[in-house]
């Protein structure tokens, strides 16, 4: 008992009990007297009082005295019991069922193959269109002005004009492996702003590195021009150098082979600087053809 009670960390050693004035002290074997117990230190029992009484403890002041004996608190939050069972507090599961894998409808199944089928015939396009690219490298064709003719240019009333031109018109192939055909060739003459002529051509074909020549003759006929542009008509006559503007609409089809055909749209531009008629040549030219 003895044993158990010194091992016990909750055990409070037991305090003798200080003798009153009216007890005598008892005497031991051998004929000396006990010598009363000493109190307690100070900072054993820090609130004992004279009378020799000790008050009881409370929990903290326990905890402050006597660490050693004192179990620690133990940390988190404090459970509740409230008469339910711990099965009941916690989240009740579901038991696992196995579901099994829907069929596909057929139109969804329909969907996914033509998509399938788009985006095949996308991928084969482009491929097959970036190999001819590079077999073939083709080039768009290029239209300048080679020569022009200026016969007659005159005001008539003031700003009627009247002309009388010749274009040589060049269209130039520069594919090595690529025949073009021009099936629709329409030639503009301007004077400023102002449309004084236009000419149709008749379709052709440019073979792989070959140069088309056509001679185009326009005449214009009491074509009424604004006061600025009358002017400056009057002004170039003197310079004598006349500025007219040449605009074409081509339609052109590449031949890569027996079925590689793509067709597409040219337009030229060129600005021509001729003298004065009769007689007036070309004096300076420059083009420009683009899509």
């Amino acid at each position: 008992m003895r044993q158990h009670t010194e091992t016990n960390p909750y055990f409070l050693p037991p305090r003798s009990p200080t003798p009153t004035p009216t007890q005598k002290p008892q005497r031991e074997h051998g004929g000396q007297q006990n010598q009363p117990l000493s109190p307690p230190p100070s900072s054993l029992h820090p609130q004992t009082q004279p009378t020799g009484i000790v008050p009881p403890l409370s929990h903290q002041q326990a905890e402050t005295n006597f660490p050693w004996v004192w179990p620690l608190k133990k940390k988190g939050k404090p459970k509740h019991h409230d008469g339910r069972k711990d099965y009941q507090q916690q989240p009740r599961q579901r038991p696992f069922v196995r579901q099994q894998p829907r069929r596909t409808k057929l139109p969804t199944w329909f969907l996914a193959v033509i998509c399938a089928f788009f985006w095949l015939v996308i991928i084969l396009g482009g491929l097959i269109v970036l190999i001819v690219y590079l077999v073939f490298r083709p080039h768009s064709p290029s239209f300048e002005v080679s020569n022009v003719s200026l016969n007659a240019a005159y005001l008539d009333v003031g700003s009627l004009l009247n002309a009388d031109i010749t274009v040589l018109a060049k269209f130039i192939n520069t594919n090595k492996k690529v025949r073009v055909d021009f099936s629709y060739v329409v030639l503009d003459l301007y004077y400023g702003n102002t449309l004084i002529a236009s000419q149709y051509i008749e379709p052709f074909t440019a073979a792989r590195l070959q140069t088309r020549l056509a001679s185009v003759h326009m005449v214009t006929s009491q074509v009424q021009l604004p006061l600025d542009e009358t002017q400056r008509f009057q002004k170039e006559i003197e310079r004598n150098e006349i500025v007219f503007q040449v605009k074409g609409v081509f339609r052109a089809r590449s031949n890569l082979g027996s079925f590689l055909r793509y067709s597409y749209k040219l337009y030229g531009h060129c600005t021509i600087v001729v003298s004065n008629p009769p007689g007036g040549v070309l004096k300076g030219v420059k083009c420009k053809t683009k899509r």
